[in-house]
């Protein structure tokens, strides 16, 4: 680039660079701030996490009193925590103190601590140093023969990881704990796999370090979070490894208190609930009811109860049974009384409720279920109650027909007319007679196709291969056979010829008959019988006249 031979605009380019400087230099600050607020956020936030933990120490104090066989252990291995992370803590900080002197403050001139929660107005004098940071954690002091600190801080790292998992794991492992705390051996490998999944103390792997370095190059993790990195920008990822470290010791802090006190019992039993307004609903009425979901803790044990009217109810998995005797009619109220105990906290938890329900008389009842009588030859269906009682528990007979059934449900055979009795009893019910009457099946229609008599056509009469019998209206499952009929074939100005036709189908003189038919003839059916279910001989029906047209 030429350089201008004019005062003027060697003046102006003159200015451009030093404006550009200028924006440059305030970027740099702007950036720098951020690295000091980030640091004090993270600072603020270690110090509220510890107060946090000393907090849940002093929480359980009074309920590991109640506990001794947790009391000895679960404290030991909260202390053994703390005094881990605080060790670490105390490093950390020792390697900030260092960087800030090598930096420039010297001579206790200030420290890392002056800049926690910010009131320091002057940052360290090498904020933007990188030679600084990358000499004491990456490469080393040659001239001094110091090693650097990022390998001594990525191996303290892991150390202390290593160290929290294996006291949370002998602190739950020991007999003592395991037993105040009902933990089974699998309870213990479920805990403590969740302990290693969930620690957030831990050192990226060379895998992960290639992916997020923009050169895409194998690095060591000091070299990537340190190396030519300002002190402003180290300064908080420091601080960041001392909230791993809090976090990691509130983490398993408070899972160790989870066996004393602060825990949530597990709810492993549901089953269905229903609670109805009144025990006794006249028909017509409306049963109403709340239904719910009931759940059920194994580990309330003998921790809950419940009683009825002042009687205790043995309870199993949270469900027991209650029974009285009704000695009068009437109303009766039951007042239920629940008290659940939480096994950790001892806190009570009692709860009261009313249930009602009326004491009556024992009635039956019996019905046909398709009409008031019983037919001979066939299946009469009937139904058998008696209020309160479950069906399994009612006995019924019969006089003058045959019952057979269960359960409410039975069906009733007679074989000849006349009156039947059904008895009922059972479930405190005495014997209760219900009477019926029995009837023959009713005579069926003879007919042919769908006509008993009057005028039919040439074709249609032809079409009908002999005569049938059916019951109309009649609801049960049975059916009648013509047993034999007297066809009387009579044409024009011709003297009638009879054929006499055993059974419901034509034979060779009654077919030849009808094929004969013509408009004008006549035919005559008589002396029609059918015989139905039960029928001990055929009964006459119907007599049919057709006219042919």
């Amino acid at each position: 680039m030429s350089i201008p031979k004019e005062p003027r605009q060697l003046m102006i380019n003159l200015m451009y660079l030093v404006l550009t400087a200028l924006l440059a230099l305030n970027v740099s600050a702007e950036v720098m701030n951020a690295f000091f607020d980030l640091d004090k956020s993270l600072t603020t936030s270690n110090k509220l996490t510890k107060q946090g933990v000393d907090a849940t120490k002093k929480g359980i104090q009074p309920l590991l009193e109640k506990k001794p066989l947790l009391q000895g252990p679960l404290n030991q291995g909260i202390d053994d925590v703390n005094a881990a992370v605080g060790d670490f803590v105390s490093y950390i900080e020792d390697v900030k103190d260092e960087l800030f002197d090598a930096s420039g403050d010297r001579n206790g001139q200030h420290d890392a601590g002056d800049y926690i929660g910010g009131d320091m107005n002057n940052k360290p004098k090498g904020k933007k140093n990188k030679d600084v940071t990358t000499r004491l954690l990456v490469e080393g002091d040659s001239q001094k023969g110091t090693d650097p600190q990022g390998p001594v801080i990525e191996s303290k790292v892991g150390e202390l990881r290593d160290k929290l998992i294996e006291i949370y794991s002998n602190t739950i492992r020991n007999e003592d704990v395991m037993t105040e705390g009902k933990l089974t051996p699998e309870e213990v490998k479920e805990r403590i796999d969740g302990i290693v999944s969930s620690l957030p103390l831990q050192i990226e792997t060379e895998e992960e370090i290639k992916k997020k370095s923009k050169d895409g190059k194998t690095k060591s993790w000091s070299e990537y979070k340190f190396k030519q990195m300002p002190l402003a920008a180290v300064l908080p990822a420091l601080t960041k490894l001392q909230t791993d470290a809090r976090n990691s010791e509130a983490t398993i802090v408070n899972k160790l208190a989870e066996l004393v006190g602060g825990r949530e019992i597990k709810l492993n039993k549901f089953f269905p609930v229903i609670n109805a307004k009144k025990g006794y609903v006249i028909k017509g009425e409306k049963f109403e009811a709340t239904v719910q979901i009931g759940a059920y803790s194994s580990e309330f044990g003998e921790n809950s109860s419940i009683s009825v009217n002042g009687k205790s109810v043995t309870l199993k998995d949270g469900i027991g049974e209650y029974s009285e005797t009704a000695t009068s009619t009437g109303k009766r109220k039951l007042k239920l009384t629940s008290n659940v105990t939480n096994p950790i906290t001892g806190e009570n938890y009692p709860a009261t409720s009313e249930f009602e329900y009326e004491v009556g008389v024992r009635s039956a009842t019996v019905s046909a279920d398709k009409m008031n009588v019983f037919y001979i030859g066939v299946d009469n269906p009937v139904s058998v109650t008696v209020a309160g009682v479950s069906s399994n528990d009612v006995k019924a007979n019969c006089t003058g027909c045959n019952l057979r059934g269960s359960g409410g449900k039975y069906t009733v055979t007679a074989t000849k007319p006349g009156d039947a009795t059904i008895n009922v009893s059972g479930g405190g019910l005495p014997n209760t007679p219900f009477n019926f009457r029995v009837k023959r099946i009713p005579d069926p229609i003879a007919r042919l196709s769908k006509s008993s008599g009057g005028k039919m056509g040439t074709g249609e009469f032809k079409a009908q291969g002999g005569v049938g019998a059916f019951l109309d209206n009649f609801d049960f499952d049975a059916k009648c056979n013509i047993q034999g009929y007297n066809l009387t074939y009579v044409a024009k100005r011709q003297d009638p010829v009879e054929s006499v036709n055993p059974g419901p189908r034509y034979n060779d003189k009654s077919a030849r008959l009808v094929r004969n038919a013509k408009p004008g003839d006549i035919y005559y059916f008589d002396n029609v019988k059918a015989r139905c279910p039960g029928d001990k001989a055929g009964r006459p029906i119907n007599s049919m006249v057709f006219r042919i047209k």
